[in-house]
């Protein structure tokens, strides 16, 4: 089957338009389409790169203050009368400024919807290409690394705001991140990894591909608390 030009993903993502919020995981409407999760520290550029996915300017709102929008927000896509997947931005996380009791409720909040959103079908990590994966990263993916590593979660990592990087420092970033994710990789994983700038629109087309692969292509393997259906016995 022949892959879909850019001009046709990138017309897809330009479809993503609000659907509903909500502050608990009992409020998200429950779904059988593909649901992909935006997810990442406050200042890691988490709205502008959805914004610049979609093509739309206040699609996802990018608060002035980071760490203050503490709802999940999600979106539809494909044709209004026949949506084919949602994305799910949720709260940035890290800001300092934030209430101790307000992190918690929301590190708690985000853990459960990783470990246990039956739709969740992937998920875009925003990483900040010059600080790397930091400890809150990657205590975020490991909520996510069993889902991860048995197949039925995707897992895409972005590098955002690579046009603060020269290209020696640009590769350097992709390996060292490439290297750490390596730990997470199993037959069953898929993980990639790639440079962003929402600026420059450095990664958009390729971002933009990935993500209608994985809505439109054969679906992930059987969720956690989903039994499969059991294999023929030998003959």
């Amino acid at each position: 089957m022949e892959a879909p030009s850019d001009k046709t993903v990138l017309a897809w993502t330009h479809t993503a338009r609000f659907l509903t919020t909500a502050s608990q995981l009992v409020h998200l409407p429950v779904t059988e389409l593909p649901e992909i999760a935006f997810v990442g520290r406050s200042n890691a550029g988490k709205s502008t790169a959805i914004n610049t996915l979609a093509q739309q300017k206040r699609l996802a709102f990018a608060s002035k203050t980071p760490g203050r929008t503490q709802h999940i927000n999600l979106f539809e896509l494909g044709p209004k009368d026949a949506a084919d997947a949602l994305f799910a931005d949720l709260p940035g996380y890290g800001y300092a400024a934030v209430a101790r009791s307000a992190k918690l409720r929301w590190q708690k909040v985000m853990a459960d919807y990783l470990e246990l959103r039956r739709s969740l079908s992937g998920v875009v990590l925003m990483v900040d290409s010059r600080l790397g994966l930091t400890d809150l990263d990657k205590q975020l993916l490991d909520f996510v690394a069993a889902r991860v590593a048995n197949g039925s979660v995707r897992l895409l990592v972005l590098l955002t705001k690579a046009d603060k990087l020269n290209r020696k420092e640009a590769n350097a970033a992709l390996a060292t991140c490439q290297e750490f994710l390596g730990e997470l990789a199993t037959e069953e994983a898929d993980i990639s990894v790639t440079l962003f700038s929402a600026l420059k629109k450095q990664g958009v087309a390729d971002v933009a591909h990935i993500l209608h692969d994985w809505v439109h292509s054969a679906p992930p393997a059987p969720q956690m608390g989903e039994i499969p259906p059991p294999e023929p016995s030998p003959a």
